[in-house]
Protein backbone atom coordinates (compact mmCIF):
# COMPACT_ATOMS: atom_id res chain seq x y z
CA UNK A 1 0.00 0.00 0.00
CA UNK A 2 1.50 3.28 -1.12
CA UNK A 3 2.11 5.89 1.58
CA UNK A 4 1.15 9.50 1.09
CA UNK A 5 4.16 11.81 0.81
CA UNK A 6 4.67 14.18 3.74
CA UNK A 7 3.98 17.78 2.90
CA UNK A 8 5.75 20.70 4.46
CA UNK A 9 3.55 22.97 6.54
CA UNK A 10 2.11 25.86 4.63
CA UNK A 11 3.54 29.34 4.76
CA UNK A 12 0.49 30.62 6.64
CA UNK A 13 1.01 28.03 9.40
CA UNK A 14 4.67 29.04 9.73
CA UNK A 15 3.68 32.69 10.01
CA UNK A 16 1.03 31.90 12.63
CA UNK A 17 3.55 29.99 14.71
CA UNK A 18 6.07 32.80 14.37
CA UNK A 19 3.53 35.42 15.39
CA UNK A 20 2.43 33.30 18.32
CA UNK A 21 6.02 33.04 19.52
CA UNK A 22 6.62 36.78 19.17
CA UNK A 23 3.37 37.53 20.98
CA UNK A 24 4.81 35.80 24.05
CA UNK A 25 8.28 37.32 23.73
CA UNK A 26 7.47 40.89 22.69
CA UNK A 27 5.76 42.19 25.89
CA UNK A 28 8.66 41.06 28.05
CA UNK A 29 11.22 42.41 25.59
CA UNK A 30 9.47 45.79 25.39
CA UNK A 31 9.49 46.05 29.17
CA UNK A 32 13.15 44.99 29.31
CA UNK A 33 14.11 47.50 26.61
CA UNK A 34 12.18 50.40 28.16
CA UNK A 35 13.16 49.79 31.78
CA UNK A 36 16.64 48.26 31.48
CA UNK A 37 18.29 48.34 28.04
CA UNK A 38 17.62 52.00 27.18
CA UNK A 39 18.49 53.33 30.70
CA UNK A 40 21.76 51.37 30.64
CA UNK A 41 22.64 52.80 27.22
CA UNK A 42 21.85 56.32 28.48
CA UNK A 43 23.94 55.61 31.59
CA UNK A 44 27.01 54.89 29.45
CA UNK A 45 26.52 58.19 27.62
CA UNK A 46 25.92 60.24 30.78
CA UNK A 47 29.09 58.82 32.37
CA UNK A 48 31.09 60.86 29.81
CA UNK A 49 29.26 64.09 30.56
CA UNK A 50 28.82 66.71 33.26
CA UNK A 51 25.09 66.77 33.97
CA UNK A 52 23.08 67.90 36.98
CA UNK A 53 19.67 66.94 35.49
CA UNK A 54 18.57 70.59 35.16
CA UNK A 55 20.47 71.55 32.02
CA UNK A 56 22.04 70.11 28.88
CA UNK A 57 24.63 67.41 29.44
CA UNK A 58 28.12 68.76 28.70
CA UNK A 59 30.46 66.24 27.07
CA UNK A 60 33.62 65.90 29.17
CA UNK A 61 35.14 62.69 27.81
CA UNK A 62 36.96 60.64 30.43
CA UNK A 63 37.08 63.46 33.00
CA UNK A 64 34.74 61.61 35.39
CA UNK A 65 36.90 58.50 35.32
CA UNK A 66 40.08 60.52 35.87
CA UNK A 67 38.39 62.25 38.79
CA UNK A 68 37.39 58.88 40.19
CA UNK A 69 41.00 57.68 40.11
CA UNK A 70 42.01 60.55 42.43
CA UNK A 71 38.89 60.39 44.63
CA UNK A 72 39.74 59.02 48.08
CA UNK A 73 36.05 58.52 48.92
CA UNK A 74 35.63 56.28 45.87
CA UNK A 75 38.49 54.04 46.96
CA UNK A 76 37.10 53.92 50.49
CA UNK A 77 33.72 52.85 49.12
CA UNK A 78 35.38 50.22 46.94
CA UNK A 79 37.36 48.80 49.88
CA UNK A 80 34.23 48.68 52.03
CA UNK A 81 32.31 46.95 49.24
CA UNK A 82 35.01 44.30 48.90
CA UNK A 83 35.14 43.96 52.71
CA UNK A 84 31.39 43.34 52.86
CA UNK A 85 31.50 40.91 49.93
CA UNK A 86 34.45 38.84 51.18
CA UNK A 87 32.77 38.13 54.52
CA UNK A 88 29.10 38.18 53.53
CA UNK A 89 29.35 35.50 50.82
CA UNK A 90 30.98 32.67 52.84
CA UNK A 91 28.98 33.41 55.99
CA UNK A 92 25.68 33.37 54.10
CA UNK A 93 26.67 30.24 52.16
CA UNK A 94 27.52 28.34 55.34
CA UNK A 95 24.45 29.57 57.23
CA UNK A 96 22.07 28.82 54.34
CA UNK A 97 23.52 25.36 53.72
CA UNK A 98 23.46 24.57 57.43
CA UNK A 99 19.81 25.56 57.69
CA UNK A 100 18.97 23.55 54.58
CA UNK A 101 20.65 20.42 55.96
CA UNK A 102 18.91 20.90 59.30
CA UNK A 103 15.47 21.45 57.79
CA UNK A 104 15.75 18.78 55.10
CA UNK A 105 14.52 16.20 57.57
CA UNK A 106 11.16 14.72 58.47
CA UNK A 107 10.67 16.67 61.66
CA UNK A 108 7.49 17.76 63.36
CA UNK A 109 6.78 21.39 62.46
CA UNK A 110 9.54 21.54 59.83
CA UNK A 111 7.39 23.72 57.56
CA UNK A 112 6.93 26.22 60.36
CA UNK A 113 10.68 26.47 60.93
CA UNK A 114 11.31 26.85 57.20
CA UNK A 115 8.86 29.74 57.17
CA UNK A 116 10.53 31.32 60.18
CA UNK A 117 13.94 31.06 58.49
CA UNK A 118 12.60 32.64 55.29
CA UNK A 119 10.59 35.39 56.99
CA UNK A 120 13.47 37.93 57.40
CA UNK A 121 13.89 38.02 53.61
CA UNK A 122 10.37 39.39 53.08
CA UNK A 123 10.34 41.64 56.14
CA UNK A 124 10.52 45.41 55.64
CA UNK A 125 14.14 46.54 55.55
CA UNK A 126 13.23 49.60 57.63
CA UNK A 127 11.78 47.41 60.38
CA UNK A 128 14.87 45.20 60.26
CA UNK A 129 17.19 48.19 60.60
CA UNK A 130 15.26 49.69 63.52
CA UNK A 131 15.14 46.42 65.43
CA UNK A 132 18.79 45.53 64.87
CA UNK A 133 19.98 49.02 65.75
CA UNK A 134 18.18 48.60 69.07
CA UNK A 135 19.71 45.16 69.54
CA UNK A 136 23.18 46.58 68.81
CA UNK A 137 22.76 49.59 71.09
CA UNK A 138 26.11 49.89 72.97
CA UNK A 139 24.56 50.79 76.32
CA UNK A 140 21.07 49.27 76.36
CA UNK A 141 21.10 46.63 73.62
CA UNK A 142 20.61 42.95 74.55
CA UNK A 143 23.61 41.92 72.42
CA UNK A 144 26.09 43.83 74.56
CA UNK A 145 24.17 42.89 77.70
CA UNK A 146 24.69 39.25 76.80
CA UNK A 147 28.37 39.88 76.12
CA UNK A 148 28.80 41.57 79.51
CA UNK A 149 27.11 38.60 81.15
CA UNK A 150 29.59 36.33 79.35
CA UNK A 151 32.47 38.31 80.83
CA UNK A 152 33.30 40.81 78.07
CA UNK A 153 34.16 43.97 79.97
CA UNK A 154 34.30 46.33 76.98
CA UNK A 155 31.82 45.12 74.34
CA UNK A 156 31.87 46.58 70.80
CA UNK A 157 30.12 49.80 69.89
CA UNK A 158 28.64 48.13 66.78
CA UNK A 159 26.90 50.70 64.54
CA UNK A 160 28.32 53.62 66.54
CA UNK A 161 31.90 52.43 66.07
CA UNK A 162 34.00 52.84 62.95
CA UNK A 163 35.65 49.46 63.54
CA UNK A 164 32.50 47.44 64.30
CA UNK A 165 29.85 49.04 62.09
CA UNK A 166 30.66 46.94 59.02
CA UNK A 167 30.70 43.64 60.98
CA UNK A 168 27.29 44.61 62.36
CA UNK A 169 25.95 45.18 58.84
CA UNK A 170 27.45 41.88 57.68
CA UNK A 171 25.71 40.04 60.54
CA UNK A 172 22.36 41.58 59.68
CA UNK A 173 22.85 40.96 55.95
CA UNK A 174 23.66 37.31 56.57
CA UNK A 175 20.65 36.91 58.85
CA UNK A 176 18.36 38.52 56.30
CA UNK A 177 19.41 36.57 53.20
CA UNK A 178 20.26 33.13 54.55
CA UNK A 179 16.59 32.05 54.53
CA UNK A 180 16.20 32.78 50.83
CA UNK A 181 19.30 30.85 49.84
CA UNK A 182 18.29 28.09 52.25
CA UNK A 183 15.29 27.42 49.98
CA UNK A 184 17.60 27.08 46.99
CA UNK A 185 19.80 24.61 48.84
CA UNK A 186 16.70 22.72 49.99
CA UNK A 187 15.64 22.33 46.36
CA UNK A 188 19.12 21.12 45.48
CA UNK A 189 19.23 18.61 48.36
CA UNK A 190 15.95 17.07 47.27
CA UNK A 191 17.38 16.32 43.81
CA UNK A 192 20.15 14.12 45.23
CA UNK A 193 19.05 10.46 44.98
CA UNK A 194 18.64 8.82 48.39
CA UNK A 195 20.24 5.67 46.95
CA UNK A 196 23.61 7.42 46.85
CA UNK A 197 23.52 8.08 50.58
CA UNK A 198 22.35 4.53 51.25
CA UNK A 199 25.15 3.05 49.14
CA UNK A 200 27.75 5.22 50.87
CA UNK A 201 26.39 4.21 54.27
CA UNK A 202 26.56 0.53 53.32
CA UNK A 203 30.18 1.04 52.28
CA UNK A 204 30.90 2.34 55.78
CA UNK A 205 31.00 6.08 55.16
CA UNK A 206 30.32 8.20 58.23
CA UNK A 207 28.05 11.30 58.07
CA UNK A 208 30.93 13.67 57.34
CA UNK A 209 32.23 11.46 54.52
CA UNK A 210 28.73 11.25 53.02
CA UNK A 211 28.43 15.02 53.22
CA UNK A 212 31.78 15.60 51.49
CA UNK A 213 31.53 12.87 48.86
CA UNK A 214 27.79 12.79 48.15
CA UNK A 215 26.04 15.94 49.30
CA UNK A 216 28.55 18.59 48.20
CA UNK A 217 29.09 17.13 44.69
CA UNK A 218 25.33 16.83 44.30
CA UNK A 219 24.96 20.51 45.21
CA UNK A 220 27.64 21.71 42.80
CA UNK A 221 25.29 23.50 40.40
CA UNK A 222 23.15 24.91 43.20
CA UNK A 223 26.22 26.19 45.04
CA UNK A 224 27.50 27.83 41.87
CA UNK A 225 24.18 29.59 41.28
CA UNK A 226 23.94 30.72 44.90
CA UNK A 227 27.52 32.02 44.81
CA UNK A 228 26.89 34.05 41.66
CA UNK A 229 23.68 35.53 43.07
CA UNK A 230 25.34 36.29 46.40
CA UNK A 231 28.26 37.98 44.67
CA UNK A 232 26.01 40.30 42.66
CA UNK A 233 23.83 41.01 45.70
CA UNK A 234 26.89 41.77 47.85
CA UNK A 235 28.48 44.19 45.40
CA UNK A 236 25.27 46.16 44.97
CA UNK A 237 24.22 46.22 48.64
CA UNK A 238 22.44 49.51 49.28
CA UNK A 239 19.16 49.43 51.19
CA UNK A 240 20.62 47.80 54.30
CA UNK A 241 23.45 50.36 54.49
CA UNK A 242 21.11 53.28 53.81
CA UNK A 243 18.60 52.56 56.56
CA UNK A 244 20.97 51.05 59.11
CA UNK A 245 24.09 53.25 59.12
CA UNK A 246 23.75 55.71 56.18
CA UNK A 247 27.38 54.98 55.35
CA UNK A 248 28.70 55.94 58.78
CA UNK A 249 30.12 56.44 61.25
CA UNK A 250 32.31 58.59 59.04
CA UNK A 251 32.80 56.48 55.92
CA UNK A 252 33.19 53.15 57.68
CA UNK A 253 30.20 51.57 55.90
CA UNK A 254 30.21 53.66 52.72
CA UNK A 255 29.85 51.25 49.78
CA UNK A 256 29.77 51.89 46.05
CA UNK A 257 25.99 51.77 45.70
CA UNK A 258 25.52 54.25 48.53
CA UNK A 259 28.28 56.45 47.10
CA UNK A 260 26.48 56.47 43.73
CA UNK A 261 23.26 57.46 45.51
CA UNK A 262 25.02 60.31 47.32
CA UNK A 263 26.65 61.71 44.20
CA UNK A 264 23.60 61.31 41.98
CA UNK A 265 20.52 61.98 44.07
CA UNK A 266 21.94 64.09 46.89
CA UNK A 267 24.59 66.18 45.12
CA UNK A 268 23.04 66.05 41.60
CA UNK A 269 26.35 64.97 40.02
CA UNK A 270 24.72 62.50 37.65
CA UNK A 271 27.65 62.31 35.26
CA UNK A 272 30.09 61.31 37.98
CA UNK A 273 27.56 58.97 39.61
CA UNK A 274 27.03 57.27 36.23
CA UNK A 275 30.78 56.78 35.84
CA UNK A 276 30.96 55.09 39.26
CA UNK A 277 27.98 52.94 38.23
CA UNK A 278 29.89 51.82 35.12
CA UNK A 279 32.82 50.77 37.28
CA UNK A 280 30.51 48.84 39.62
CA UNK A 281 28.90 47.14 36.62
CA UNK A 282 32.32 46.22 35.22
CA UNK A 283 33.40 44.73 38.56
CA UNK A 284 30.23 42.62 38.88
CA UNK A 285 30.48 41.50 35.26
CA UNK A 286 34.17 40.61 35.55
CA UNK A 287 33.77 38.64 38.79
CA UNK A 288 30.76 36.77 37.35
CA UNK A 289 32.68 35.83 34.19
CA UNK A 290 35.57 34.55 36.32
CA UNK A 291 33.13 32.45 38.37
CA UNK A 292 31.64 30.95 35.19
CA UNK A 293 35.11 30.12 33.84
CA UNK A 294 36.15 28.48 37.12
CA UNK A 295 32.92 26.47 37.23
CA UNK A 296 33.34 25.41 33.60
CA UNK A 297 36.93 24.31 34.19
CA UNK A 298 35.87 22.35 37.28
CA UNK A 299 33.08 20.62 35.37
CA UNK A 300 35.32 19.51 32.50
Amino acid sequence: MATMPRTRPGRSLVWRNTLAGWSFILPNFVGFAALTLVPVAVLFYVSFTNWNVFGVAEWTGTANFRRMWADASFWTALRNTVYYTVFHIPLTLVAALGLALLLNRKLRGVRFFRTVAFFPYITSIVAIAVVWNQLFSPEYGPVNALLRTAGVGDPPGWTTSGDWSMPAVIIVGTWRYMGYYMLLFLAGLQTIPAQLHEAAQIDGANPWQRFVNVTLPGLRHTTFFVTVMLTIESFKVFDLILVMTQGGPGQSTLVLSHYIYQKGFVENQFGYASAVSIVLFAICFGVTVIQFLINKRGSS
